[in-house]
């Protein structure tokens, strides 16, 4: 059974950064994808960055992209989420999010598998 566990979640100030990490297990993960999404209250769950575990290559939501950096390390299971220059607006429930398969996915009904999330919070 895939599990995904995410930390790393906090309360940051405008200009800040923070990194999430997403510890994965259950499973052998070589034929996955493994993506974060976020939840703003009242808003739906969208889509930030996936990366493939096989080979690291990386997709982002244009609106993502600049700030956001989605990475994996294989020997710890782990999939990175590195945010930069954090608005009020990042403000969210950021969520780890897996599946299978090689394409690339943005939709939270693509992905089977999730985590619990971890909550961000900026101040301004």
């Amino acid at each position: 059974q895939v599990q995904l566990v995410e930390s790393g979640g906090g309360l940051v100030q405008a200009g800040a950064s923070l990194t999430l990490a997403c510890i994965a297990s259950g499973g052998t993960f070589s034929g996955y994808a493994v993506g974060w999404f976020r939840q703003a209250p009242g808003k739906e769950r969208e889509f930030v960055a996936a990366t493939r575990w096989s080979d690291g290559r990386t997709n982002y939501a244009d609106s993502m992209k600049g700030r956001f950096t989605i990475s994996r390390d294989i020997t710890e299971s782990t999939v990175y989420l590195q945010m930069n220059s954090l608005k009020p607006e990042d403000t969210a429930v950021y969520y780890c999010a897996a599946r299978l398969g090689a394409r690339w996915y943005s939709e939270t009904y693509d992905y089977p598998y999730w985590g619990r999330g971890t909550q961000v919070t900026v101040s301004s």
